[in-house]
């Protein structure tokens, strides 16, 4: 009895490419793709955007509320439903801030020459992530999304521009696109993947792992104030006085708008 199984390529083994053997070749893959696309489209620049993915616009936020009230008005029991959406009602300020913020970033980016534009990008997902995205698409500029594979939270919003929607499922090579093409970061409310996000980028700024200066952008006072007291960490000695220097805190967009675009006009000077 002769064997007649086909012989294919190893590469075209999804069984060999979803094992363990096959991880190395999966890594190179979310390396070599998002380059390939960027290159092509000629991105070098982008305007990183974190936040949140749990977030709502004011807009949405009404609406969610006015459903719920006219279903308790019906009798229906939706105060625990209620209660879990006022806890977001302080993010929708900011969401609209986020929307605002990349429109205007956007706008100004048409200014620039091809191979200087700076292109809002952003983890492809809802809330804070959906906010910029849409802010740049309202601006009829390209954007990015760069996804990643989660159990919950976690699905692409409809402004990123098709051709620039990526989907990871390694964190480090996703954080790895986030830095390498970032003339600016701008970080919104948010939970623990926003904590992350921020952490690394300060600690890459801090030990000068990245040689450029990127102006980082914590926006919203009240909440940044109440979550992290940086000045305590200064006193402790646990960071340098210099460290204070790697970011701002504001509520302003136009103070925002003017320091990132301060920021990475010196960064594309340099890079010319």
């Amino acid at each position: 009895m002769k064997y007649e199984k086909e012989i294919i390529k190893a590469y075209e083994d999804p069984i060999f490419m979803q094992s363990k053997e096959g991880r190395t070749i999966r890594m190179l893959a979310e390396y070599y793709h998002p380059q390939a696309s960027l290159k092509k489209n000629r991105i070098y620049n982008t305007i990183v955007f974190f936040g949140s993915a749990r977030s709502i616009s004011s807009e949405e936020y009404k609406k969610r509320l006015n459903n719920f009230i006219e279903l308790q008005e019906k009798g229906q029991d939706v105060e625990e439903q209620i209660s879990k959406l006022k806890k977001l009602e302080f993010t929708s300020k900011y969401y609209d801030a986020a929307v605002e913020f990349a429109k205007r970033i956007s706008e100004w980016s048409k200014s620039l020459s091809t191979d200087n534009k700076v292109y809002v990008c952003t983890g492809g997902g809802p809330g804070m992530m959906e906010a910029a995205n849409k802010g740049a698409f309202e601006a009829e500029f390209q954007n990015i999304g760069f996804n990643i594979e989660l159990p919950f939270e976690q699905n692409h919003n409809p402004y990123i521009t098709p051709e620039l929607n990526f989907e990871f499922h390694y964190f480090f090579m996703r954080k790895f696109w986030f830095v390498y093409h970032a003339k600016a970061i701008v970080v919104m409310p948010g939970g623990f993947g926003t904590m992350d996000e921020l952490m690394e980028m300060l600690t890459l700024e801090q030990t000068n792992v990245i040689s450029k200066k990127v102006p980082i952008v914590l926006f919203g006072k009240e909440f940044w104030n109440n979550l992290i007291n940086f000045d305590y960490l200064l006193e402790v000695g646990m960071i340098s006085k210099k460290d204070l220097d790697l970011f701002i805190i504001t509520d302003n967009i136009d103070e925002a708008f003017e320091y990132v675009v301060n920021g990475i006009s010196k960064l594309i000077r340099v890079e010319e």
